[in-house]
């Protein structure tokens, strides 16, 4: 989050194809997943973060996975912003329209989170 702004991507694949979530994806097996967070932003928006504390823990169970979520504070220090890797868009979105999006069904828990 900057300034009552949120980093979102577009997914471009699925689960939730067209959908606005914050960056992320898989854990590789020996990368921590504060490493996961700075490399998913970087693919997927081009931006290089700093990774703070978690903000959000959520689980998804569905379709024969259990899914865990961790979503992280971060601080930009780097890069151009641009979509990549499997996002069709990025963009900063003000936390007071950001739900006029359509957005991945856990990002309702973060923003509940994250509105003051």
């Amino acid at each position: 989050m900057e300034k009552g702004r949120i980093l979102l991507i577009r997914r471009g694949r699925n689960p939730g194809r067209g959908l606005w979530a914050v960056p992320g994806g898989k854990v590789r097996f020996g990368e921590t997943m504060r490493q996961t967070a700075v490399r998913e932003t970087r693919e997927e928006t081009g931006l290089e973060v700093d990774v703070g504390e978690p903000v959000w823990v959520g689980e998804v169970i569905e379709g024969g996975h259990h899914i865990v979520i961790v979503d992280f504070s971060a601080t930009v220090t780097g890069g151009e912003l641009r979509a990549g890797d499997d996002a069709t868009d990025v963009a900063w979105v003000g936390l007071d329209v950001v739900g006029e999006l359509p957005l991945t069904g856990t990002m309702h828990q973060l923003l509940d989170t994250l509105r003051p």
